[in-house]
């Protein structure tokens, strides 16, 4: 629940810097806050029913596409312009040891967050996995939505090279697409949390199922965003629940392990 706050507060933080119409640019402004509460408050109601969480899965990533696609059009950027952009992904690989040495603080912050959210991630996927083979499941996970990223950055980094502004309509189109992706985060997440604990809208009803989430998610964002939560120690706890769940593995389940075959078969008590 935290880690899933957690995108909420980096969705109010830098929310000034996506919408500079509104504000200074730089401070987090009560519409801002606003804005906030009202996107968790619409991710806390998509969640209450799987289709439309699948919708906007789906949606988001329509959108996405159309994004890329009107940012290129408004951009002028000829075919042969977008191959020469896109062919410079390859040079990322060539020098990603840069990226990845000397270790920072940098590499520690997303280290943490990345340890925080693999523990949703692992139980959202195992859902829809189903009969996948290892290597199909590595598609799906970094090849294919690497795709449309890949795309993403090549357009804009020609908006970089040619010193065009995204002022404006571009700006606006943007920030409604992040909007829809964080929304579709959040309600994924909250999807997943309130099934784990049995919070649902058929145990507490619709509108106390709802206004809980959001009300909840909403205080934990602001407690991030005020810096009394740290995303590090989140990601330090889930650490220790690995540590935990390996050794009950090997020195209490053990003999599970050995009898597990090719079907993952399990043997019975």
């Amino acid at each position: 629940i935290t880690t899933c706050a957690f995108t909420g507060a980096l969705f109010l933080i830098y929310m000034p810097y996506y919408i500079p119409e509104m504000g200074d640019g730089e401070t987090v402004i009560p519409a801002f806050y606003v804005i906030c509460f009202l996107v968790i408050l619409t991710a806390s109601y998509s969640s209450t029913d799987i289709k439309y969480v699948k919708f906007l899965s789906v949606g988001s990533t329509l959108v996405f596409f159309a994004l890329i696609i009107g940012m290129w059009i408004n951009a002028g950027m000829s075919g042969g312009e977008f191959v020469d952009t896109v062919s410079l992904v390859g040079g990322y690989f060539g020098n990603i040891h840069k990226f990845v040495i000397p270790l920072t603080e940098y590499h520690e912050f997303y280290l943490f967050w990345w340890f925080a959210w693999s523990i949703m991630i692992g139980q959202f996927v195992s859902r829809f996995v189903g009969g996948l083979k290892t290597w199909q499941l590595l598609a799906s996970l970094l090849v294919f939505p690497s795709i449309p990223l890949g795309l993403w950055f090549s357009v804009l980094y020609y908006y970089h090279l040619n010193g065009i502004g995204t002022a404006g309509f571009p700006n606006w189109a943007m920030t409604i697409v992040g909007i829809v992706f964080v929304i579709n985060s959040f309600d994924s997440l909250i999807r997943l949390y309130t099934d784990n604990l049995n919070f649902t809208t058929e145990r507490f009803g619709t509108v106390s199922y709802v206004l809980a989430n959001a009300i909840g998610l909403f205080v934990l964002t602001l407690l991030f965003q005020s810096q009394w939560l740290q995303i590090q120690w989140v990601g330090t706890i889930v650490i220790g629940i690995y540590l935990l769940a390996l050794g009950y593995m090997f020195f209490v389940k053990r003999r599970h392990l050995h009898g597990l075959d090719g079907n993952a078969n399990i043997p019975a008590e």
